[in-house]
């Protein structure tokens, strides 16, 4: 019994957590991940550092929305296939709402002095929520020392930032130097034991 009243309480925190981030989140996908991990890592302590960079990748080279794939694998790590539904019901409420909201006004809207400066100001914000995104995550990956991790990361935004190199084409590469560097590894353990 106590541990299926917990297990609701961790459905309802998550349902609440993700409705919460959706709901004020403006700027695409990104910038959820910074709210994302201020919640499940410094506030809820529900998953660590190194595991919330793995759930972002996992959701960034998935197809499909950035703030629902997140919530889809911070749901299933969490409360399984209950946790998935719940956290992406929570995930997509506040877009729907508001694009059906917005539709209804749309040539209310469209015309508007008042929005078009709310939405320059928002902007600006967004701007500022990716660029602390960007530095959590490189600087997570700094302070573990890997020295091909960080060539890595260095070398796929020189790829993609000055050379404009398809994001699919950096994954891809980083996918397989990902799994040459696991098989590698685990030839060079086995060889020691």
């Amino acid at each position: 019994m106590k541990t299926e009243q917990s297990r609701l309480s961790v459905l309802k925190k998550l349902f609440f957590s993700t409705l919460c981030l959706s709901a004020f989140t403006f700027g695409g996908g990104y910038v959820i991940v910074t709210l994302l991990k201020q919640k499940f890592v410094d506030e809820l302590h529900w998953i660590g550092d190194e595991e919330m960079l793995d759930l972002v990748a996992i959701a960034q080279s998935s197809p499909g929305a950035i703030a629902v794939n997140g919530a889809i694998v911070v749901g299933y790590k969490l409360a399984g296939i209950p946790g998935i539904l719940v956290s992406v019901l929570g995930a997509i409420i506040p877009p729907f709402l508001i694009l059906t909201v917005i539709s209804f006004f749309y040539s209310a809207f469209k015309n508007s002095f008042v929005i078009r400066c709310l939405l320059k100001g928002m902007k600006a914000g967004v701007s500022a929520v990716i660029m602390s995104v960007v530095f959590d995550m490189a600087s997570g990956i700094v302070k573990t020392g890997d020295v091909l991790n960080i060539l890595l990361m260095a070398a796929a935004f020189i790829a993609n930032y000055y050379l404009h190199i398809n994001v699919v084409v950096i994954i891809g590469i980083s996918i397989v130097l990902g799994i040459v560097r696991s098989v590698i590894q685990a030839q060079t353990s086995k060889k020691g034991n």
